[in-house]
């Protein structure tokens, strides 16, 4: 009963998406190139690729670092830089941009040695033993995620992204995540294990 009321939160927040325009996006996203690139590759590893990511993921985001504004920080995503660059859209803005940024095509990355031990059994398997599940069970075998799930592409990600953010989500400054998932798992992880997962999923295709 509770994995049928998840599915049909899903499916209505997906239908409250504007439809978006890439074309239009396109020329919205001149504003963005500083952080994130030209092509929605940030070169900057501390902010994420936005390219190839899920339009519907992306829209969210937009909209809830505007939340996170209008709210006082008590809803939605919270960062000042994000917060102020979201304000001024509206709607339409987001899904136009979500929607460009999702037909970019995400630069290649890779995993390094030393984390494929410790991330692939995270990833793959999670700890059962201390709650902690399976990355690969929201997020796939190779880290594409889900467009109708809401969860996102992480294969290909900046490593310093993926690491702060499970950061944020573990001390509580991020609290975006559906139904405290991600707060829940990695609350239970070290730095060690928050390091190799971020490094782990760099290189999944």
């Amino acid at each position: 009963m509770k994995k049928l009321a998840l599915i049909l939160t899903l499916l209505a927040s997906c239908s409250a998406w504007a439809q978006g325009d890439a074309e239009a996006g396109k020329a919205k996203a001149a504003t963005c190139a500083a952080c994130h690139g030209t092509d929605g590759n940030s070169l900057l590893t501390q902010y994420p690729k936005l390219a190839g990511q899920h339009a519907g993921y992306l829209e969210k985001q937009i909209k809830e670092f505007k939340l996170g504004m209008t709210s006082g920080g008590k809803q939605g995503r919270v960062d000042p830089v994000m917060g102020g660059m979201a304000m001024p859209l509206s709607d339409q803005d987001a899904a136009d941009l979500a929607a460009y940024f999702s037909t970019l095509p995400i630069s290649d990355n890779t995993t390094s040695e030393e984390s494929v031990e410790l991330g692939q059994k995270l990833y793959r398997a999670g700890d059962s033993e201390r709650g902690i599940t399976a990355c690969i069970a929201c997020h796939g075998p190779r880290g594409n995620g889900t467009e109708l799930s809401g969860f996102p592409k992480i294969s290909g990600q900046h490593a310093d992204y993926i690491k702060i953010q499970l950061e944020k989500f573990r001390s509580g400054d991020r609290a975006n995540d559906m139904n405290a998932m991600m707060r829940n798992i990695s609350a239970k992880l070290t730095d060690a294990e928050i390091s190799a997962l971020s490094q782990y999923v760099g290189g999944l295709h």
